[in-house]
């Protein structure tokens, strides 16, 4: 299994951090999005390499009424492309 990069981890932690805000459990969550009651817990845990991609953001941005713009750092994380596509 693949660690998540900064930014991925990043996105990971906001998600989670909005979620609890508002009270959302893992299932429920994943359940509004259309997917498998697990697919948020899987995404959180680092024992796999579920991640979310701009459609899920997308979504999860509409069920959780914030902006997708929230899960993102306001500055790029410096050689994280590096790390994991090393030339």
């Amino acid at each position: 299994m693949g660690k998540a990069s900064e930014i991925e981890q990043f996105v990971i932690d906001k998600v989670r951090e909005i979620r609890l805000l508002k009270k959302y459990g893992q299932k429920q969550l994943s359940l509004e999005m259309g997917l498998s009651g697990k697919f948020v817990g899987n995404v959180e845990s680092t024992k796999t390499d579920d991640k979310y991609n701009l459609n899920h953001l997308n979504k999860i941005a509409e069920i959780l009424e914030c902006s997708i713009k929230d899960f993102f750092p306001d500055e790029p994380f410096a050689g994280d492309l590096e790390r994991i596509y090393p030339k």
